[in-house]
């Protein structure tokens, strides 16, 4: 058995992806079963906050791991990750100190779900830093076995020790919380131990390549941040406007859109490579056609996972929350989502050129316009509603505002269209199908032999 298709770094990056998404849905699936709606929506808005604060971290450092540090020399490829793991370790810092200063001012906090989350963001957020530190090096070396297996440890420790929980009648919220910080721990532990975090290299940081990255990863976060901010908008206006328990039920299609988020993860995380090595070889037109054939295949590929949705929706949701939310908004929230997200990959893939091709600001002012869609048809949504769907109206509004503009401003720096996209996502994706899949067909061979 040829075992080499198994090491293809596109094959081991959807991998590593399905293995957290999988874990993740599996364990909100679980989580929806044990714990009360109110309990639930907690849970959610302390995912929203922590998310957020990861947001700011990785779209700050990720994309400049990868910038800097793919395909460089070994003098400077140390220089880098001495400078990365020193922002890092700041930047961590940083954001649990503002959250311990603020937890210590509770007096003057009349929220349950802000106090608990105050309570464990900082621990959570430092426990974390190792292994997410470990991970942007490994995507940009392209080790997606080693990914794998971290998520492995991380992910799978998450939902083992929950199950356990559950069987012993044990899962409190604290103790969700506490088991969080828990795997995070041994996960760090790992990757430092086994050398892969490679925190020895600190040592080797630079002024210079600080104060570069630090410039180049302020508008480079606001890529990985969009998503994230958006969604925090949100979380708050539902949270505080029609309660927890909303929340719970407004976040379950949104967990069961991970059947796209998961190949878009995995080739934005494999494309951004190519795209970065590309670019510092000068090499623009592989980096628009890497820009190209991801988008234009992931949009084709979208588009039998969207009738399958849309057929399935209510189905989905109840195999997800249960019972409990059979016959809420949840379903045809999920039915508008999945539709919406065959633009995804145009926007995402528009977010990351833009980095790549260090416009980072124009990311920067993506999100600006964003926001200025976003909040006041959530707010107003909500108001006159009074229901999730206040909320759920806005993401089709905001994601084509983002797209556009991005789109609007890429052009004036690639040569890169609408019509380009869809016509060599068509291309590669026939190629692909004649050339690597057609011929393993049991019938092809069959009438071969």
């Amino acid at each position: 058995m040829n075992l080499s298709k198994f090491k293809n770094k596109h094959f081991l990056a959807l991998v590593g992806n399905l293995v957290i998404s999988g874990f993740s849905v599996l364990t909100i699936a679980l989580l929806y079963r044990v714990l009360s709606k109110n309990d639930m929506g907690i849970w959610f808005f302390f995912l929203t906050i922590s998310g957020l604060a990861d947001a700011i971290r990785n779209g700050f450092l990720t994309t400049a791991t990868v910038k800097f540090y793919a395909g460089t020399t070994k003098e400077r490829g140390n220089a880098v990750l001495g400078s990365v793991w020193y922002l890092a370790i700041a930047l961590t810092f940083g954001i649990a100190l503002l959250s311990f200063v603020v937890l210590a001012l509770s007096r003057v906090i009349h929220s349950e779900q802000l106090l608990i989350v105050l309570q464990w963001l900082g621990i959570t957020f430092i426990t974390s830093l190792p292994f997410s530190v470990t991970f942007w090096i490994l995507i940009a070396e392209e080790d997606y076995l080693k990914i794998l297996g971290l998520r492995f440890i991380n992910s799978g420790g998450m939902i083992a020790t929950i199950a356990v929980l559950a069987l012993l009648h044990n899962a409190s919220l604290q103790n969700i919380l506490l088991v969080n910080v828990a795997t995070n721990v041994v996960t760090s532990l790992v990757a430092v131990v086994l050398g892969y975090s490679k925190i020895n290299r600190l040592s080797f940081k630079t002024k210079a390549l600080v104060r570069e990255m630090t410039h180049f990863g302020k508008y480079s976060l606001s890529t990985n941040m969009s998503a994230n901010l958006l969604s925090t908008v949100n979380t708050f206006l539902i949270t505080f406007m029609l309660g927890p328990a909303t929340l719970a039920i407004y976040n379950a299609p949104q967990r069961l859109m991970e059947i796209v988020e998961i190949p878009l993860r995995s080739f934005v995380g494999t494309g951004m490579s190519a795209m970065a090595t590309a670019y510092n070889n000068n090499n623009m037109y592989h980096l628009v056609h890497v820009t190209k054939k991801y988008a234009g295949m992931l949009c084709l590929a979208f588009v039998p996972i969207i009738i399958i949705v849309l057929f399935g929706a209510d189905y989905a949701v109840l195999l997800l929350g249960g019972g409990k939310y059979a016959g809420t908004e949840a379903a045809n929230i999920l039915r508008m989502l999945i539709v919406v997200s065959f633009l995804y990959p145009i926007d995402r893939f528009n977010g990351v050129t833009l980095d790549i091709i260090q416009q980072q600001k124009v990311n920067f002012y993506k999100v600006l316009v964003m926001l200025a869609t976003n909040v006041p048809v959530t707010y107003f949504g909500i108001l006159l509603l009074q229901n999730i769907w206040g909320a759920a109206i806005a993401i089709p509004f905001t994601t084509l505002a983002g797209l556009l503009f991005g789109y609007y401003h890429l052009r004036k720096h690639i040569d890169y269209t609408i019509g380009g996209i869809f016509k060599t996502g068509f291309v590669e994706s026939r190629n692909l199908f004649f050339e690597k899949v057609l011929p393993k067909l049991p019938f092809k061979k069959a009438r071969l032999s």
